[in-house]
């Protein structure tokens, strides 16, 4: 199925109208990009629930930080309060933009793998600006959204989600939530995972930001015949090289990647992203079991998860950990991210995702490869131990 569709997308990406187009800065000889962009649009409100879409930024943590910017924008607080359940490279653009920004980040702990509720809550205040939070998060939580943004309302703050796009075909809309944005990283939408990239970022809000969103947003019309047709609307690239005017730095968006998420979510259509999204949870549900069944292997939270998931083995530190992913890795198998390196309060946290092209197959390997490996090092271990003990 993803094979297909794959092949599909980079026959239409890799066509030369799409391809070499810089900026649609004339509709009349640019109908066909502007259409692209205006049904990219369309497709990601319906996805995330919200009112309005750009067509597309640079990847999910720059489109997360200029969020902070339209909430700097729209209520002029120095305040931002972050999860530390948003993925570590969109903390890591925040922290970075921010100083730009004037605003001070406050970054919130997780608690059985979601936002800790009571620090959540104590850290607000009404010089919050915005807050944001990832749905689900790093960890693979599904995160309890609505206390979060009601805990944001009572001081006016702005509501940023940070969606995983794959799993709101399972998962309530942040739109329907009431948040004011919505954000989120758009490689999993038919993009091709090329040494880290490229790919694109999607950003839609309610209406009333609409002014201050980042990018471009386009819009149909109708010509002087009644035709209907499509131009740029409300902004348009002049306005974000206007330095300290402008509403966003981005002036050429990823718009050849957007068109490859558009294709996927249209050949997916309405039905297909939801049994996408349940095969995941299935397929993920089953891993999870094997995987805590193993010797060694606990879950490292015990919240629902959609396609990834973290575990915790029983092994010394981090350095061992890397061990035990370097043994799979010898038998061609990635059995998962070590948490670690982000998370330094989880040394041998190991987060594993899986996809729609892993079978249950699949996971019985990775389980077999997984706990021997993880059998090996606990062995070392238990031996350099006993060694250092003498006779």
């Amino acid at each position: 199925m993803t094979t297909t569709f794959r092949r599909s997308s980079t026959c239409c990406s890799g066509r030369s109208e799409f391809l070499t187009p810089y900026t649609p800065y004339q509709p009349e000889i640019s109908q066909g990009g502007l259409q692209v962009m205006f049904e990219y649009q369309t497709a990601i409100c319906e996805l995330t629930g919200m009112d309005v879409s750009n067509a597309s930024v640079y990847d999910g943590p720059s489109a997360l930080a200029a969020a902070a910017y339209l909430a700097k924008l729209t209520n002029g607080r120095p305040r931002l309060v972050i999860s530390r359940g948003v993925h570590p490279h969109a903390r890591e653009t925040l922290n970075t933009l921010s100083e730009g920004y004037g605003m001070a980040v406050n970054e919130i702990p997780l608690g059985d793998g979601v936002t800790d509720l009571a620090a959540w809550t104590a850290a607000l205040d009404d010089d919050v600006s915005a807050v944001f939070i990832a749905q689900p998060n790093f960890l693979g939580a599904v995160e309890d959204l609505e206390p979060l943004i009601a805990a944001a309302r009572e001081h006016g703050a702005l509501v940023v989600v940070s969606a995983d796009p794959l799993a709101l075909g399972i998962l309530e809309p942040p739109g329907a939530l009431g948040v004011d944005v919505c954000v989120g990283e758009g490689q999993t939408l038919g993009n091709r995972l090329d040494f880290g990239g490229p790919s694109f970022g999607f950003f839609a809000a309610r209406d009333e930001h609409v002014r201050r969103m980042p990018g471009r947003i386009a819009g149909e019309t109708l010509d002087v015949d009644g035709r209907r047709g499509f131009v740029l609307t409300l902004q348009t690239r002049e306005q974000h090289i206007r330095r300290e005017k402008a509403t966003s730095n981005i002036c050429t968006a990823q718009a050849l990647n957007a068109l490859a998420g558009v294709v996927y979510l249209s050949w997916l259509g309405r039905r297909g992203l939801v049994e996408l999204g349940e095969l995941l949870v299935q397929r993920t549900a089953y891993a999870r079991a094997e995987l805590a069944a193993l010797d060694g292997v606990t879950l490292l939270h015990s919240q629902p998860v959609v396609r990834e998931f973290a575990v915790t083995l029983d092994v010394a530190d981090l350095a061992a950990l890397r061990r035990v992913i370097a043994r799979c890795a010898a038998e061609h198998v990635n059995p998962g991210y070590a948490l670690g390196i982000d998370y330094p309060e989880h040394p041998a946290g190991l987060l594993v995702a899986l996809t729609e092209q892993r079978s249950r197959a699949d996971i019985d390997r990775l389980t077999d490869v997984l706990g021997r490996a993880l059998a090996a090092e606990r062995a070392g271990a238990q031996a350099s131990t006993d060694g250092g003990q003498g006779p």
